[in-house]
């Protein structure tokens, strides 16, 4: 059972769609249950977010973690949004069912890889920002999960 901001997000996603010539564009998928999402940065002089959107092609809770993710980031330092994780994205939708926590993994992995083409763009270091993955299962061991 999904909560009812997990719903709204769903049904009415905030930041929808794409930024021309972003700061910096960022796409992760999950093979396994073929969501793909991308979000593209519009980042400031002073390395803040000034806008954000997404384009999500998935289940759901993809669509509504998208959406609540570039709610999180929008207005924050790159450093700030850094610190967005999936359980915080998971957290501030009230929840989410056991088998869709991996769409807030997605949210948290495209945002990194957002700031990561931001970062490579710049020629700069974001401390803590590691090489983004293009699937989220990227190097684990072959799991028997059922979705």
């Amino acid at each position: 059972m999904y909560s009812e901001k997990v719903m709204d997000h769903f049904q009415n996603p905030r930041n929808v769609g794409e930024i021309e010539n972003a700061a910096g564009v960022g796409t992760v998928g999950n093979a396994k249950c073929g969501d793909i999402m991308r979000i593209y940065l519009d980042i400031d002089e002073n390395q803040i977010i000034r806008d954000v959107k997404f384009k999500t092609f998935g289940c759901g809770a993809a669509v509504a973690t998208s959406s609540m993710a570039t709610e999180m980031v929008k207005g924050k330092s790159i450093q700030e949004a850094m610190q967005i994780t999936n359980k915080a994205v998971a957290e501030a939708l009230d929840g989410l069912p056991p088998v869709k926590m991996h769409c807030s993994l997605l949210a948290e992995e495209a945002i990194h890889a957002a700031l990561w083409d931001y970062a490579e763009k710049n020629h700069i270091t974001i401390e803590g920002l590691k090489k983004p993955k293009s699937d989220i299962h990227e190097g684990e061991e072959e799991e028997n999960e059922e979705y």
